[in-house]
């Protein structure tokens, strides 16, 4: 998720450079594009023994504050993996904030990086395939689009890409997930998520929040960088990325219980076209003209989903006035938690959403 093709939270600047970096000249431009398209789109495994370190058994009461797992929960576990999403649900988060790629043979694959990388990744011992650790990290040969499911099934992803700023990811296995740290499709992650909900070894309290989890799922769409999906994607019709991301969600009925967000808003305006119903999250790097709040809203938008590092109480006040939410990314220290929810947000993206918890309770 967040990042305008990157993201995060320590250094800002970087964490929006996904693999090349914008400058700042080129991420309001595309700020500024995708407000422009808007304005168009107005007028027309087996179980194993439990982590070392406990988890809560028990969770807290539902809230109407909407704690969003980034990427399961990465300061905890690595980043987008079903043990990194068994532990977000263990901890009962209200969402699950995941990435989306185009694997090459047109499958929603979950992962967020446009490259396979030696930073987070490996292939598995006796597994066949471009290996990470002898080419450069942006190969053609690791790039997601160029990689079936299959294929990115022989990696995995079990590596702390920045021990100092998550010290406490642990890449142990979990109660039903394991040690599966492999690149997974969506599918897999909605099985996993209706399978938790019905595992005994999970309490009442869990596996109930499981059946009530929403989803918010991030299009990896990069305006200057169509080749990361790699669809034929003209920005005016739905790519076959968009088609088959909604027919996945579809598929295994959770749609209603989703989200579908990006910072490429073209995205966003051609899902919307092909279901209505489907609701929208406009995520930004910078910060929209005022009155922009009211065309997303008018586009189909439910929430806005801002660098918490830069919206001010005058746009999260145009946002709420237009009736959207607001659920800034990605907030992990204690003290952006509480500076954050004293503003009035909706809800919080946070790769330790285990601390949201505990600030909210």
């Amino acid at each position: 998720m967040p990042s305008c093709t990157g993201q995060d939270g320590v250094g800002q600047r970087a964490a929006l450079e996904p693999t090349g970096g914008l400058g700042d000249d080129v991420a309001m431009r595309t700020l500024i594009i995708c407000l422009v398209v808007f304005v168009t789109a107005c007028a027309s495994p087996s179980p194993v023994p439990a982590p070392a370190t406990p988890l809560p058994t028990e969770v807290a009461a539902v809230r109407t504050l909407d704690i969003q797992g980034h990427r399961g929960a990465r300061g905890l576990r690595p980043e987008n993996t079903l043990p990194s999403f068994e532990t977000a649900l263990d901890l009962g988060v209200t969402t699950l904030e995941l990435d989306l790629h185009l694997s090459s043979d047109g499958v929603p694959v979950v992962w967020h990086d446009p490259f396979i990388t030696s930073d987070k990744c490996r292939l598995a011992p006796g597994a066949h395939g471009p290996d990470p650790e002898s080419l450069s990290s942006k190969d053609p040969r690791l790039a997601i689009a160029n990689l079936s499911v299959a294929q990115l099934a022989n990696y995995h992803c079990d590596r702390n890409p920045d021990p100092s700023r998550f010290p406490d990811q642990k890449a142990t296995p979990t109660a039903i997930a394991g040690a599966n740290y492999q690149i997974v499709d969506l599918a897999t992650v909605l099985d996993f998520v209706h399978r938790y909900a019905r595992n005994e070894s999970k309490s009442q309290a869990q596996r109930e929040a499981a059946r009530r989890v929403r989803f918010n799922v991030e299009t990896k769409r990069v305006l200057d960088h169509p080749e990361y999906i790699a669809d034929g994607f003209d920005g005016a019709v739905a790519g076959k990325f968009e088609v088959a991301t909604l027919q996945t969600l579809r598929n295994a009925g959770v749609l209603e219980r989703t989200t579908l967000q990006s910072f490429d808003h073209r995205s966003l305006r051609v899902a919307h076209a092909l279901d209505p119903e489907v609701d929208l999250v406009c995520l930004t790097v910078g910060l929209p003209p005022l009155e922009g709040y009211g065309i997303w809203k008018d586009a189909g938008a439910v929430a806005w989903s801002p660098n918490h590092t830069v919206m001010t109480p005058e746009h999260i006040k145009a946002a709420h006035d237009a009736g959207l939410k607001v659920i800034p990314w990605t907030v992990n220290e204690p003290d952006e938690i509480k500076t954050v929810l004293d503003l009035g947000v909706d809800g919080i993206i946070s790769d330790r959403p285990d601390l949201v918890l505990a600030h909210s309770r």
